[in-house]
């Protein structure tokens, strides 16, 4: 199934194409000829390699646990960048139908709060199950670029599972939409800031370093330096040579953003796990500028 999907993707480079098929392949026959003890000793590396990933389901919980009090959602989503970009930012929430704004903002912004169904589409494989994880807030706040040609691409990723679809669906469905035009074209880098201090971005993984989403589309890991997946470096950390790679670049654990007035228990984060410091500072926003929508403006 996998590999039938891999090779009919319009998106993915030749050479990417390739090596995801045949590393695949080669898996299927190593356990093939091993048996039921190859298998086992995959799943206890794959669990050793990603802790707490084994617990992560593959059946969607209730849409209601995906989803967060208006007020917490918008603190959330403005932590994810500095005060002076999401102050003006739009803001974006999810609703029951997909995410909607509910703060338009002055300078191309936009911010929301990511939930599982933002796993990557194709690699790492390990992480596509996560779209089944409703604790997951990952704040992002995507640059201009970004809120024009990738956005779309989350917002798609999300509807689809809200409709219950699962990885391979929903890798269809994006894969489908690419193709036809009804997603915009990635011909330019891009970027996203995800500084908050209160992310939980999967189980196993929780708060990560605040750090710089890169939307550079057909990039391997080696154009960056070859870093180790989960270094303090930057890194190639979704969909290498597709459409939809992502790189990320961690910054200054000091830089990261705590939400103005969301409560711990919406995350699943402690806001001080992983160097985002106890005094991290707090959204101030210009007077006004949340439009009297109850987002915890100062």
């Amino acid at each position: 199934m996998l590999v039938a999907l891999i090779s009919a993707s319009p998106g993915i480079r030749p050479e990417a194409k390739k090596r995801l098929m045949a590393n695949i392949r080669t898996a299927a026959h190593a356990a093939k000829r091993s048996g039921i003890a190859a298998c086992l000793a995959a799943l206890v590396a794959w669990a050793a390699v990603v802790p707490g990933r084994a617990q992560v389901g593959t059946h969607y919980p209730p849409l209601a646990e995906y989803l967060m009090p208006r007020d917490a959602e918008i603190a959330l989503a403005r932590s994810a960048a500095p005060p002076d970009v999401s102050g003006r930012a739009t803001i974006k929430i999810l609703t029951e139908s997909g995410y909607q704004a509910v703060s338009d903002g002055d300078n191309g912004f936009v911010c929301l709060v990511m939930r599982g169904w933002s796993a990557p589409t194709y690699t790492p494989a390990q992480f596509r199950d996560f779209v089944y994880d409703a604790s997951i807030r990952a704040p992002i706040c995507f640059d201009p670029q970004a809120s024009r040609t990738v956005m779309p691409y989350y917002e798609l990723r999300s509807k689809l599972g809200m409709a219950g679809n699962d990885p391979d669906q929903i890798a269809e469905g994006v894969q489908a939409a690419y193709a036809t035009g009804q997603l915009p074209r990635r011909d330019a880098v891009s970027f996203a800031y995800m500084w908050s201090a209160d992310q939980n971005l999967g189980t196993g993984i929780g708060h990560w370093h605040p750090h710089l989403m890169v939307f550079a589309p057909y990039y391997e890991n080696s154009m960056v330096g070859g870093n180790e997946f989960g270094s303090p470096l930057p890194q190639v950390s979704d969909d290498a040579g597709t459409p939809f790679t992502v790189v990320v670049i961690p910054v200054d654990p000091q830089l990261a953003v705590r939400a103005a007035v969301v409560p711990a228990q919406e995350t699943g984060a402690a806001a001080d796990v992983d160097g985002a410091p106890a005094g991290a500072p707090a959204p101030s926003y210009p007077h006004g500028s949340h439009g009297g929508d109850g987002s915890g403006s100062q």
